[in-house]
């Protein structure tokens, strides 16, 4: 999913009249694809603008949303493009203004790539398969029945299933599988929850939630189970995103000099908060000597020193490094 001969985009691309529409467009798509990564996704980001080196060619301006793997590499995992009107002048796409005159168009692109699954997988997946957070999960919850054979279980397991059908996606494992090769099978799908139902569970009137990403088990009355599994799987959604954004705290630091700058790479890895002098040879020695690279500038900039974390020239803005995909 990250590194392929071939993958997919979501794109799009937008026409404008004046330059502060297409801006205010390219923002508003950067922050619809970081809604998605943090909201359904349950990926924290880092959100920013590219440095002239890392924009898209002939842009006027690329945003960014940068999210961190469990290996503390950076991905990049959705961009949004300001062209301004270079292209619109090069190629002649021209519409006629309120004053009846031709007039250049201004641009923006945006996209997101089947690249995010493989950040869904590396943000969120574990030693036994995938973990998928709720909210994008094709089966949010697994029906195990336990004793299938005996009379009534299949029944129920059904019955819970049509209980549930109208508000969550759901399905019934009735196959001839043990039902410990079926929690595995559940695991490595990331299937966020499963239900198991065996006759001991029907005599008691309940039934018991599983958790995917904690193991938790969770007992909850029958009559209650719709109530029960909403309240763990907005529970789960949440964990997840807390989870990983932990991560990505615990992982991103703060370089004062050069010396602590590869200390940090070397060591810890993950993000490094330094800052820079705004100079292209500057950013292409930092890859060069130890291959960081600038991730984005952050919208939200703090001053950790009056001078460049690599060449001491005074510094121009705070900017995020790592290693990336």
């Amino acid at each position: 999913f990250l590194r392929s001969s071939e993958f997919l985009w979501q794109e799009g691309h937008t026409f404008h009249a004046t330059a502060e529409e297409a801006k205010e467009r390219t923002e508003q798509m950067l922050n619809v694809y970081a809604d998605f990564c943090e909201n359904v996704l349950a990926i924290p980001l880092v959100k920013g603008k590219k440095t002239d080196k890392e924009k898209f060619a002939g842009a006027e301006a690329t945003y960014t949303i940068e999210a961190l793997m469990h290996d503390c590499k950076a991905l990049q995992s959705g961009t949004s493009h300001n062209f301004g009107n270079g292209f619109a002048k090069a190629f002649g796409i021209e519409y006629t203004n309120k004053e009846n005159k031709l007039s250049p168009v201004y641009e923006t692109s945006w996209g997101m790539s089947t690249r995010i699954i493989g950040a869904i997988i590396m943000v969120h997946g574990d030693d036994s398969g995938l973990v998928l957070p709720p909210r994008i999960a094709p089966v949010q919850t697994m029906i195990i029945p336990i004793q299938q054979k005996k009379e009534g279980v299949l029944d129920k397991a059904f019955e819970i299933r049509d209980m549930l059908k109208s508000n969550f996606s759901v399905k019934v494992d009735d196959s001839d599988k043990s039902p410990g090769w079926k929690f595995s099978e559940q695991e490595i799908q990331g299937i966020p929850t499963r239900i198991e139902i065996g006759p001991k569970d029907i005599e008691k009137g309940q039934a018991v939630i599983v958790r995917r990403d904690t193991r938790e088990k969770i007992v909850t009355p029958i009559e209650k189970i719709e109530e029960t599994l909403a309240e763990v799987l907005e529970t789960m959604q949440n964990d997840m995103y807390n989870k990983a954004k932990a991560h990505l705290e615990k992982n991103t630091h703060i370089a004062h000099n050069w010396e602590e700058f590869n200390d940090i790479l070397e060591n810890q890895q993950g993000f490094i908060r330094a800052m820079w002098c705004g100079e292209r040879e500057c950013e292409e020695a930092i890859k060069d000597e130890n291959g960081a690279t600038t991730r984005c500038i952050p919208f939200v900039q703090a001053k950790h020193s009056d001078v460049c974390v690599h060449c001491g020239k005074p510094a121009k803005c705070e900017v995020y490094f790592g290693k990336a995909y």
